[in-house]
């Protein structure tokens, strides 16, 4: 058991790395809260500190903000159900006894590895191109036309680009859970007679549920923030700007600093919000 001691010196030891994290967030806060009240242009010379919520106003009601709001959250649900869905699916597949379990395990989880940046160039040239892409070359085979998926489907490729990269994530934790559930319950249930799908519905699943809370915890709180895999492919156009990238757009495209810095504390405030509500949805599951 610890001691005063023990813990007074624990604290002592972490506190240079905390004092450290909070200075490397507070800092670039605090400056962003400032700017968010200043009207601050430097490509016209233009610096006044004090505006009030003019930036604020103005980024609230913008026409991009509401369309914005729901790109991102279109964007995150179906990221989620993809990576849910086939996260289940892959973890139940690799339970199963295999020749190269090892090696294909590590092959599954290999794309999380992969940078946002790189991904997104490789989906868009090698399988999204639509004069030498590998989907074109399966279009063209069947006799059908290529389909520019990019610019008549850009929502759904970023989903499909971005589900790719966080299915790993998903399988690995969901596999996890998968392995720590008790093989003598599946048995003495096949035993009863249960069918597999009343298997999966009323034991597998249940006994997920607590890893399938988690992942949609950690993977709304980075999805808010999706920007390198639109950056790289649609560039916002098509109806693929989200908050994050909305933000971006104020601050290097119109060179308005004060809008952008509003525009990112209101983001930062919709993300905490969202983080809150799914924080108390986790804990009344891992309480229950």
């Amino acid at each position: 058991m610890a001691t005063q001691h023990s813990r007074s010196a624990a604290r002592l030891m972490i506190a240079p790395a905390v004092f450290v994290l909070l200075v490397w967030m507070l800092i670039p806060l605090c400056m962003t809260l400032y700017f968010s009240f200043a009207d601050y242009r430097p490509m016209r010379a233009t610096f006044e500190p004090w505006i009030g919520f003019d930036n604020y106003a103005s980024f609230l009601t913008s026409s991009s903000f509401l369309s914005s709001v729901v790109t991102t959250l279109w964007m995150v649900a179906g990221i989620l159900s993809i990576t849910i869905c086939g996260g289940v699916a892959l973890a139940l597949l690799l339970d199963q006894p295999m020749f190269g379990q090892g090696i294909v395990r590590i092959l599954v989880i290999a794309p999380f590895f992969v940078m946002p940046t790189v991904s997104a160039l490789v989906w868009k040239n090698m399988f999204f191109n639509v004069d030498n892409g590998l989907f074109s070359y399966l279009f063209k085979f069947f006799g059908a036309q290529p389909y520019d998926f990019l610019s008549q489907s850009p929502l759904l490729s970023i989903i499909v680009i971005v589900a790719w990269q966080w299915l790993p994530f998903a399988t690995l934790i969901l596999l996890t859970a998968v392995q720590s559930l008790s093989s003598e319950q599946l048995e003495a249930a096949e035993m009863d007679g249960a069918p597999a799908y009343s298997r999966f519905w009323y034991i597998i699943l249940p006994h997920l549920s607590r890893a399938i809370t988690v992942v949609i915890l950690i993977q709304t709180i980075f999805l808010l923030s999706i920007f390198a895999e639109i950056f790289v492919t649609t560039n916002g156009a098509f109806g693929t700007r989200t908050l994050t990238y909305l933000v971006y757009q104020r601050v290097l495209e119109s060179q308005n600093i004060g809008l952008g810095s509003a525009g990112g504390i209101v983001a930062v405030i919709l993300a905490n919000i969202v983080a809150i509500f799914l924080m108390r949805i986790v804990g009344k599951n891992l309480d229950a």
